[in-house]
């Protein structure tokens, strides 16, 4: 059965290029603004993944503008983790991170591991469906934990 929709969601990932803006962006879409969502990495040292830009291209998510930033990158602007009310981690690293960051902290931290399509895939083609693979992953738990999207694709 799926949950009520936050006010605030934070997905969280290694390096905010792949998983967690991907996550970002499709939860805009399905669900709208009436949810304040944003994403970030353990680290912030790479841009924005041009193949997760292409996999969400496809679904009419647009990536293309989307500025990595880690969770101290986070803290250092203000935003604080306490504001959000749920965090969404997708890789072990950024569950650690998250939890270690908030444990005196009242909100939710999720664990949905998604494989990390960064290294599968020789050929343009063969990347790409492991990217396709990701998103998928991130639609089915997205659909699973709020229900279907709220706007059509």
């Amino acid at each position: 059965m799926a949950a009520e929709l936050p006010q605030s969601v934070l997905f969280c990932c290694d390096h905010n290029a792949v998983r967690s803006p991907m996550a970002e962006g499709i939860m805009k879409k399905f669900y709208g603004t009436g949810t304040y969502v944003q994403s970030a990495g353990c680290y912030n040292d790479l841009e924005i993944d041009g193949f997760a830009i292409s996999v969400c291209e496809e679904i009419g998510v647009e990536l293309s503008r989307h500025q990595s930033r880690s969770f101290d990158e986070m803290a250092r602007f203000g935003d604080d983790l306490s504001s959000f009310d749920l965090i969404v981690a997708l890789s072990s690293m950024s569950q650690k991170r998250a939890l270690e960051l908030t444990k005196f902290y009242h909100l939710s931290v999720d664990f949905w591991p998604i494989v990390d399509p960064t290294a599968i895939g020789e050929t343009r083609e063969q990347k790409l469906n492991a990217y396709r693979q990701c998103r998928d992953q991130i639609i089915d738990n997205l659909q699973r934990r709020f229900g279907p999207p709220l706007v059509s694709l």
